[in-house]
């Protein structure tokens, strides 16, 4: 097999400007009798047009078992390293332009694995390889990436699904889906999230619905449980055994074998969500557009950012190692703190 094997230069940042970007928006669905339940209080976030940011976009963020912090950017991939970021130019595709990174994991061995635009990437230590499809990657359009406690790295694409075993790319076939018109790029056979929980059970969300796999079985949970969409951008896991699920219509719950819709319980119309995450309080964050919200118990509140501001429309809602929240997308990177987002720029704070 080819690979790519270059050393890790540092540079310093530059902030580019992004010309394109892709947000789960909002959609309205109708008028819905069963609502339970609304939104209990309502903030509106105001964020200064500062400049120097990490980026104009920061799709992806990730805070390693050493304690650092990476972020993934449409200017490629970055590295705090003590109070200066590092542009990792050796991640590049094969004909040596730069990427748009889309999702960072970290493996048992303390390798950091990065998908992008362009491949997938390993980075140890000083040493980045790059992995194209000329290599046996299934599509160079890669949207996720995953790391499993046997070592594999699952990657998910516009093309499917493959997993790498640290000697050659091995195909996953998953059931065709369909093509989600509301977006700018999407495809039959598109991958959002991979994600291996708890008890070492691989779950795929993708444009033909949700499915598990375990013990060499691959199971359709939408199928089995009855999720009313095909396009399933996200799961997450959360302490009780159960799994938070975002979707193009809302926002859904599994435990075992109960679902149940979030959205129809807070909201009068379907509204489609993208990032979620359940925070070390056990509490629930996830966005809709230009709102991002919070879910503590029964009550939910809504953060929305004020027309015309250029605040974090969020790719990704992360809790790092600390057990703080951030929100980075379009706008750059922010974290939430004393009941306020702050700003964080090339300089900080960190």
């Amino acid at each position: 097999m080819k690979k790519e094997k270059t050393p890790f230069y540092g540079i310093k940042l530059f902030t580019g400007i992004a010309l394109y970007f892709i947000m789960t928006s909002c959609i309205g669905q109708g008028n819905n009798s069963d609502k339970q339940n609304v939104i209990e209080e309502k903030k509106t976030i105001h964020f200064p047009n500062l400049k120097n940011q990490i980026s104009q976009v920061v799709r992806m963020m990730y805070h390693d078992s050493k304690g650092n912090f990476w972020f993934g950017t449409e200017n490629g991939a970055f590295r705090l390293a003590g109070d200066s970021l590092i542009h990792i130019d050796s991640i590049k595709s094969e004909s040596g332009k730069g990427v748009t990174i889309k999702d960072i994991a970290e493996d048992k061995n303390g390798i950091i694995w990065v998908g992008h635009s362009d491949g997938i990437s390993s980075i140890n230590g000083a040493l980045v390889t790059n992995y194209y499809e000329s290599d046996g990657l299934i599509s160079n359009d890669v949207w996720c990436i995953e790391t499993d406690v046997s070592g594999n790295v699952w990657i998910g694409t516009i093309k499917g699904t493959c997993k790498f075993d640290g000697q050659g790319f091995i195909y996953f076939d998953l059931p065709e889906g369909k093509i989600d018109t509301t977006l700018g790029v999407s495809s039959t056979k598109m991958v959002h999230n991979i994600l291996e929980d708890i008890m070492g059970t691989i779950w795929f969300s993708t444009n033909a619905g949700l499915f598990s796999y375990t013990n060499k079985k691959l199971k359709n949970i939408s199928d089995e449980l009855g999720i009313p969409t095909n396009f399933v951008n996200k799961i997450v896991e959360d302490k009780k055994g159960g799994f938070w699920v975002s979707t193009s219509i809302g926002l859904f719950h599994i435990k075992g074998d109960r679902l149940t819709n979030i959205t129809k319980k807070h909201f009068e119309e379907s509204k489609g969500t993208g990032s979620i995450v359940v925070d070390s309080k056990g509490e629930i964050w996830f966005n809709c557009s230009r709102s991002i919200y919070r879910l503590s118990g029964e009550k939910l509140i809504e953060y929305r950012i004020e027309e015309g501001n250029y605040g974090p429309l969020t790719f990704q809602i992360y809790e790092d190692l600390q057990k703080r929240l951030w929100f980075v997308g379009y706008g750059g990177a922010y974290r939430y703190e004393n009941e306020s987002f702050i700003n964080i720029t090339q300089n900080g704070p960190w």
